[in-house]
């Protein structure tokens, strides 16, 4: 990596790591991300320019306003860097080429949709629908070189060719990519409605998935529902675990008998497996990221085994 363009781009993905703060603090409550300027939550005191640098006005101000002493969520600075890491690793997984520009756009936009989903169970329309849009414009300029691509060109003819040709294959990959993952995800929320009588997906999830697959294709969108919804049932199996130990610890104090400790522990993890609301998207940004960056390296690996 050349040494200029590397520190270009980290500075780049400070400054919209920031930004990126005021969109999943403001989406969730239909505000505008432009105006009025950053403020305080707690006091409303606008935040003055030199307290607004990415991730070293944190530090200096000790995670705290320096109007009312309220404490600021390390969050703020935690993203402003991740952002600017996922950046730096799209210029060198892709070098400086229209491929890196489209991954640091897929990365801000799962970014802020994994915070926002882990904060308020919420994934805002104006992150998804205009991701979706991005991803099939993108899918114009950068091939997305999928199923349609490498297999529709020897089985039928095309009214175009060369390049015109490979272009609409691409849009074609990145229509299906988009229909694909909506479909597996309203598919799964509406089988578990018909099977527990209660929501478990929002149509947030189904339109996240289109713009996954609009930005990666079929291939890696169904890379990406897998290993999220592995992801997500250790996760949810864990927690009923913990809850379940946790539970069964209190009761031991209360009950003699140990074995009625662990069956009133287990009816309440139940309760709070069948209450809880898991934020899925976490899962599926999270499992997308990981997709566009080591999906392809390890599917050719799992296929080499067979």
């Amino acid at each position: 990596m050349d040494p200029f363009l590397a520190s270009s781009i980290f500075l780049f993905g400070l400054a919209f790591g920031s930004f990126l703060n005021v969109c999943i603090y403001r989406l969730p409550l239909g505000l505008s991300v432009v105006t009025p300027r950053s403020a305080c939550p707690k006091c409303k005191q606008p935040i003055a320019f030199y307290d607004n640098i990415p991730v070293l006005s944190w530090m200096i101000l000790g995670g705290r306003c320096r109007n009312c002493k309220t404490k600021i969520s390390p969050r703020y600075w935690m993203i402003e860097l991740l952002t600017a890491l996922l950046f730096l690793a799209c210029y060198w997984h892709f070098g400086l080429t229209l491929s890196a520009l489209k991954y640091c756009v897929l990365a801000f936009l799962l970014l802020g949709l994994i915070f926002t989903d882990a904060e308020t169970k919420l994934l805002p329309d104006k992150m998804t629908l205009p991701g979706l849009a991005l991803g099939l414009i993108f899918s114009l300029l950068v091939p997305v070189n999928d199923l349609a691509s490498q297999f529709l060109p020897g089985m039928v003819n095309l009214p175009f060719s060369g390049d015109i040709s490979a272009r609409l294959l691409s849009l074609l990959d990145s229509l299906l990519g988009a229909a694909l993952g909506a479909s597996f995800i309203y598919g799964a929320g509406a089988i578990y409605l018909r099977w527990r009588g209660t929501e478990g997906m929002g149509f947030g999830d189904v339109k996240l998935m289109a713009m996954v697959g609009a930005f990666l294709g079929m291939k890696l969108t169904i890379f990406t529902v897998f290993t999220a919804s592995l992801a997500g049932s250790m996760f949810g199996l864990t927690t009923v675990f913990v809850v379940w130990m946790k539970r069964t610890h209190r009761f031991m104090k209360r009950l003699a008998n140990a074995q009625a400790a662990r069956r009133r522990g287990w009816q309440s993890a139940q309760v709070v497996y069948r209450n809880y609301q898991m934020p899925f998207g976490v899962f599926l940004g999270s499992m997308a990221l990981f997709a566009f960056f080591f999906g392809n390296q390890f599917l050719h690996w799992y296929g080499g085994l067979w």
